[in-house]
């Protein structure tokens, strides 16, 4: 049941209302208020890849890198009409390793609450390691009472070749939340069924600013309850300071 294997191929069919324009958009608000001269950017949890699209249609060079190689596939296919192709890279955010550093790093769609409390430290250590001294860091999260609010919810996606149900269920002894879901696809006449598994971790906002600032950076914008990011999504962009 790994997450974004079945769904990788239907998931741009499934989150068609998300803005992602409207995330781009506010990326490079902030890089253009950071006062730095932003070019590289990372996208980092890239899945498959419209924002890396959007960053790269607006002039930025693009590494994107995901622990999906079925979401990696698709982010390649979708992005061979922009004039420089990004470097794509198949990398667990925890394991991420770079050439050289970059100017800036984005982490969309609350890519950070799937990252487990385990692992949490070292996937910001890296993103310090590969993040310039002066670079912008940019992540979004939801929130523990959003995550929370999701719990026993069922939601049903379908079309004439699709049809994928989903259950949350919090754990508040693992403080996370956890998503079993089941995806049909039609082929031809008949049917096919798979499962993954989706695992979202609560983050309050007093580690997330621990987190940061113990790995050299400084928190320069924190939004919440955006206009594009909904009720309980909050934005974080941090900068990357002076060892």
């Amino acid at each position: 049941m790994t997450a974004y294997y079945s769904l990788a191929a239907w998931y741009d069919r499934l989150t068609k209302d998300i803005p992602y324009k409207e995330f781009a958009d506010y990326y490079c608000k902030v890089f253009s208020e950071s006062g730095e001269e932003i070019h590289l950017v990372l996208d980092l949890c890239c899945g498959t890849g419209s924002i890396t699209f959007e960053l790269a249609s607006r002039g930025y060079e693009l590494i994107s890198a995901d622990g999906s190689s079925e979401m990696l596939a698709v982010a390649q296919a979708k992005c061979t009409v922009l004039e420089r192709m990004p470097l794509f890279i198949c990398q667990d955010a925890a394991e991420l390793d770079l050439y050289g550093t970059v100017d800036a790093a984005v982490c969309s769609l609350d890519s950070i609450n799937y990252i487990s409390p385990e692992k949490a430290d070292e996937v910001f250590r890296r993103l310090a390691l590969f993040i310039r001294p002066g670079g912008i860091l940019i992540f979004d999260v939801k929130t523990p009472q959003l995550l929370k609010s999701a719990d026993g919810q069922t939601n049903v996606d379908e079309d004439e070749s699709l049809f994928c149900v989903w259950r949350a269920d919090w754990s508040e002894t693992d403080r996370c939340l956890i998503y079993g879901m089941d995806i049909f696809e039609k082929k031809n006449t008949l049917w096919s069924r798979s499962k993954e598994e989706h695992i979202e971790y609560a983050y309050e906002e007093e580690t997330l600013r621990k987190l940061v600032s113990s790995h050299l950076f400084r928190l320069i914008r924190l939004d919440a309850d955006t206009s594009f990011g909904g009720v309980g999504r909050q934005f974080y962009a941090v900068k990357r300071t002076d060892e």
